[in-house]
């Protein structure tokens, strides 16, 4: 298997992982520069020559997979017999350089309802590179003449067509998935926003709607639903800036967009 299609496996598993790359070699060496491997957590692809080179690459990427901000790391290696080394000698007589640049999960985002705000926030998230899952009950909101905006997208979009329980979509949906509530039935917004509540692996939930929308949907939550203060309160409404007042769809997604980044450096810190 290529490093590419390693590094694309990680992904649509979402699992973390290090690429590993022979960035200098100086004298006699097992690999060339360019020459790349994968690591895992418990698989590996692809080589960088074997031997205490590929054996301590491989240590220090696993040690980089299980720490909750790697860095890209540079490491050095004497090729002689009079280096005392931690998994045997390689006396090529050269000296290389290893890169070891950490692979991390991307980030997931949900929007439901892909309506005029919901299309054009599509077109700006999918500048990201994230998962982006479009959720709509109607055929022809995801045509794929309409999602064609989104052809040169960054991130890789998921549609789902799902015409009667939108709501169903969550539990499919990635560990720490943003969820965006923005359908054309408020109905459906109250559905599934007690279904999310419901859902335990979900990340942020935000619901667009006016000050009045959300009084009527706290109070059905709470008595319909029997969810309690602490629980309603994971919702964030209204989402977006709250300095940006303007109404075009456009200018709602710009904000709703800039404040889930937002959320994405809070989420870092």
């Amino acid at each position: 298997m290529t490093w590419v299609a390693a590094v694309a496996r990680l992904r649509a598993r979402r699992e973390s992982g290090v690429l590993v790359t022979v960035v200098t070699v100086r004298g006699h060496a097992p690999r060339d520069a360019g020459a790349k491997m994968v690591v895992g957590r418990s698989e590996t692809w692809g080589s960088i020559g074997g031997g205490n080179v590929e054996a301590v690459a491989i240590d220090r990427a696993r040690e980089m997979v299980t720490t909750a901000k790697p860095e890209p790391e540079l490491i050095d290696f004497a090729l002689n017999d009079k280096v005392t080394n931690e998994h045997g000698v390689q006396c090529c007589g050269g000296t290389v350089t290893v890169l070891l640049e950490p692979l991390s999960v991307v980030r997931a985002v949900a929007i439901f309802g892909v309506g005029h705000v919901g299309l054009e926030l599509a077109r700006i998230l999918a500048r990201q590179d994230l998962d982006l899952h479009l959720i709509d009950t109607r055929s022809d909101i995801l045509s794929a003449t309409r999602l064609e905006v989104l052809a040169d997208a960054v991130a890789q979009v998921h549609v789902h067509h799902t015409p009667l329980l939108p709501e169903e979509v969550l539990e499919e949906l990635p560990s720490g998935t943003h969820i965006l509530i923005m359908t054309h039935d408020h109905a459906e917004d109250a559905a599934l926003c007690d279904a999310a509540l419901r859902t335990s692996h979900l990340g942020s939930i935000g619901l667009i709607g006016s000050a009045a929308k959300w009084v009527r949907f706290r109070k059905r939550l709470a008595t319909e639903g029997d969810h309690d203060e602490a629980a309603i309160d994971r919702i964030k409404t209204p989402i977006g800036l709250p300095d940006a007042t303007g109404k075009e769809p456009a200018t709602i997604a710009v904000s709703v967009a800039a404040d889930l980044l937002r959320t994405f450096e809070t989420e870092e810190n």
